[in-house]
Order: structure tokens, then sequence, then C-alpha cells
């Protein structure tokens, strides 16, 4: 049956955590909003990414933590419990059900239309419901597509056959396989390398280039490459898959590489990148081509579609496919829909309270391996193909005293680039374990633009591994 039309200020495609930002913030700014979900309410990060990953992987870091201080090192030699490892995730995604999440949008009065939404054109959404109906969605203000990515497979005869795993079986998954090929060399392969190994698995890694994790600075790769290979990882490097078949319908894969080398495994994850889940949501009826990236301005408005009603908010824009940093789009794009709604001025100027600005300058990263990787900003190499005139400063992280007693044998290295022109950091990364936190100083000291002499005034205390500022700075001056 199809409902009679709707009418609301706002209408949201997409009820991940970016989707839910942006009504949070339209609502909060009076603006009656509709969201408009297919799968759960929650999306991608709560159920298939973010959190299961995270979950997985905790116990296997803090395993490793463990093993490095005595009194602590010999009872954590036993292998994980699996069973319970998997429950505890299965926890977390709440055994994949939304209800909390749905509960959270009724206590900010954001309505939940279920099903396929659709543009069918200005302002103008159709949502394909489970019991076959139509419901009818028009916006006075805006329409915010926040429906994310899926992950990209490669264009590889027989690869559907296979049944591989993409990241969500590899977060969701029942038991560990025997033998796990992992491909790719990105933040989605070196996790779930990491995660499965610990859990049982014997894990190959194919990695195509010559290093991991190849956006962020050399020395990150090489630390995460040795740590895998201490937990038994094969690591291969220059490995380009050809190939993939599966012997019947549960049996085997067999991979074969370019040049006639072969792998077998029980199961194989292909991580090797994302594709904005942009093409069945209608884009043609306003101009655009299905399944394309929507290219945005610092407001998060889609620049190919005039009026400036359509706004494409998280990582279906790819500006920067985190879904911290997709929430934070949504909570600007929310406050400048709510500010043109009501005909008051947009704050669009740099770090303005409309604008993401921090996309271009001071995206935060934390990679949850062992060692951990957490990078903010340029690394050199980009800074310096921008044309910046920066100081690049390394130090060894093992060498500040709170790593020390953080646990034996620590190994790290930290590495700020300074903009000598502006005096204050465009970059800041840190690999070794346990320095997933330090990074919001790191992002803090960014985004603020810091200057390095005031950040000598920033006292760390001692002894933790915050005083790795105080080594960096004191590097700095020389």
């Amino acid at each position: 049956m199809n409902d009679a039309p709707r009418t609301y200020d706002v209408i949201v495609i997409g009820a991940g955590p970016v989707g839910e930002n942006v009504a949070d913030r339209t609502r909060a700014a009076g603006l009656s909003t509709v969201v408009v979900e297919r799968e759960l309410v929650g999306g991608e990060c709560s159920y298939w990414a973010c959190m299961p990953s995270k979950a997985l992987l905790r116990p296997v870091i803090a395993r490793a933590d463990a093993r490095r201080l005595p009194g602590l090192a010999g009872a954590a030699q036993a292998p994980l419990d699996a069973a319970k490892v998997l429950a505890r995730r299965d926890e977390f995604t709440s055994h994949w059900k939304d209800d909390g999440q749905v509960g959270w949008l009724d206590s900010v009065d954001v309505d939940l239309v279920r099903g396929h939404g659709r543009l069918t054109g200005e302002r103008e959404v159709a949502v394909a419901t489970p019991d076959g109906g139509t419901v009818r969605l028009t916006a006075r203000h805006a329409v915010v597509v926040a429906t994310g990515t899926t992950a990209a497979l490669p264009p590889m005869p027989g690869i559907d056959d296979v049944n591989p795993w993409t990241s969500r079986d590899a977060t969701s998954a029942k038991e560990a396989p025997r033998r796990l090929a992992v491909v790719g060399g990105g933040v989605v392969a070196v996790e779930m390398a990491t995660a499965w190994q610990a859990l049982g698995s014997q894990v190959t890694l194919l990695v195509r280039g010559d290093r991991l994790l190849d956006r962020i600075e050399p020395f990150a790769g090489e630390l995460v490459a040795d740590g895998l290979r201490e937990a038994g990882v094969e690591v291969r490097f220059g490995a380009n898959v050809g190939s993939v078949e599966r012997d019947g319908a549960h049996g085997e894969v067999r991979i074969g590489l370019e040049g006639g080398a072969r792998v077998t495994a029980d199961e194989v994850l292909f991580a090797v990148g994302r594709r904005p889940h942009t093409g069945d949501i209608g884009l043609e009826t306003v101009g655009l081509k299905p399944g394309s990236w929507l290219e945005v301005d610092d407001t998060c408005q889609v620049t190919a579609v005039p009026g400036g009603w359509l706004y494409a908010c998280g990582d279906v824009n790819h500006r920067a496919l985190l879904t911290h940093q997709g929430k934070y789009q949504g909570r600007m794009a929310g406050a400048a829909i709510g500010a043109r709604a009501k005909g008051e001025p947009v704050d669009d100027a740099p770090w303005g309270a409309h604008v993401a600005t921090a996309d271009h300058a001071a995206v935060p990263q934390v990679v949850f391996t062992d060692p951990e990787v957490a990078a903010v900003g340029l690394s050199a190499a980009e800074a310096q193909q921008a044309g910046r005139n920066v100081k690049v400063v390394d130090y060894d992280l093992g060498q500040v005293a709170g790593a020390s007693l953080y646990g034996d044998d620590y190994r790290g290295r930290a590495r700020m680039v300074v903009d000598l022109d502006r005096g204050h950091l465009v970059g800041v990364t840190f690999v070794g374990p346990g320095v997933g936190e330090l990074l919001h100083s790191a992002t803090v000291a960014v985004a603020g633009e810091v200057p390095v002499d005031r950040l000598w005034h920033a006292v760390p205390s001692y002894p933790t591994v915050s005083e790795i500022w105080l080594r960096l700075l004191e590097t700095y001056r020389g």
C-alpha cells in the first residue's frame, strides 16, 4: 500500500552515524526531520565496521601489552578464547539489532521510514518499504545523502563464484577459518590480519605494492609489517592477484598470483577499497550519474545540483572515509541547513561554524594493529608536495620514560611536520603500543594551529608517553 505523501523540513537518506548526526543538528535547529534506512539504524560502523572490528582487536592488543610486562608475560602466552572474543563482539553489535538506535531517534523526535529511498526529483524522495508499499517524502529545505560506501571487489573473472569475504564478512564471521588469505595493504587488511591471526587463523597477507598503509608515513607500514610477521602472519609484497577459484561450494580457495605463484586458503578477504553506495538512489533524476561520488563544498552542499537543496555527508562525498570525519561533516552540514532555513548568515570562512575545514587540514586516524598507528594532518611527503616550507622532526618513541614503563622492549617512532613559514604543526604521526590515546593532543595542535613556541608551555606529565611532545620540541629547537 502507498501512504499519503509526507512533508518535512529535512530528509536524510541513510541512518548510519553520519545521518544520525545530521538529523540531531537539524532537529536542534528546530527543523522537522525524517531519516530513511534500508538496513539497520546505526549503519556500517555500528554493525560491520568500527565497533565489531575494534571489539575483535581489543583482546589482541591487551594480550600483546601484557606480554611486554614481567609478571604478566607468562600468563599471557595462552591462546585467546576465540568463542568469548566473538561473543563480546556480538554484544557490541547488539546482536545485529537496532532497537537502541531507533530509541535514540525517538528521543530526539526524528521520524524513521524503513526501506530503500530514491530521489525522484527536486526535494523529493520515494521509499520502497519492506511490505511492498511506497512512502513519498518531500523536503521544504534539504535532502541529505548519507548512504556511505560498500566494499569494492576487483573485476576478476569468477570472483563472485568464490564468494569472497568483504569487510562485513571479516567483522561478523562466526568462527576463525583455518587459513585466511587477505588481499590488500590498507587499514582493513592489516587490522583484520591482526585480529584473525590472533583468533586462530593462519593468515597470509597479499600486498600488491611494496609497503603497507601507503597513505601514512612510510615508517608506519614498516613497523606494522614487522609486528604482523612476529605474530605469525605471512606478509608478501609485490603479490598481484590474477585469479581466484574455489573447489566446490565450500572447498578451499586457490589464488593465482602474477608470475605463477599460488596460495591456498579456506577463505579469502578482499580489502582493496570502497565504492560509493549511490548506484540505486535516483541520482539520474537530478542530473547526476548513478554510482558516482558526490562532490560537495565545505558546507557539504552537492555542487553539481542547482538550488542548494541537496547535501552529501560522510564517505559518499569521498572527502575523508572515516566515521568520525563523516559525523563531523554531519554536524557542520546540519548546522548550515538550519542557518539557511532560518535565513541566518552562513559562516563559511575556514574553521567557521558551518564548514568542514578539518577535512582538508586535520583528519585524524588510528590503525588498531600491534603496534598502533595514529596520524593527523599531512605526512611529510604531502606537505612537501603541497609546496610548504617544512621541517620534519623524528624521535624514537621507545626512548621516552613513559614508553619504557608501558612495556619492555617498547618499539615506536614519532614524527611532527612543522610549517616553518607559519610556525605551527601541519602533521603528526605516532607508531607504537597504546599511541591511539595520544592522537587527540596532536589533533588539537594541528586543528588549532597552535604556535610551536606556545607548545613549549604545554608541559607533559612525567612519566607518561605524552612526554614525546617535549622530546619532539627539543629536537626541533636543537
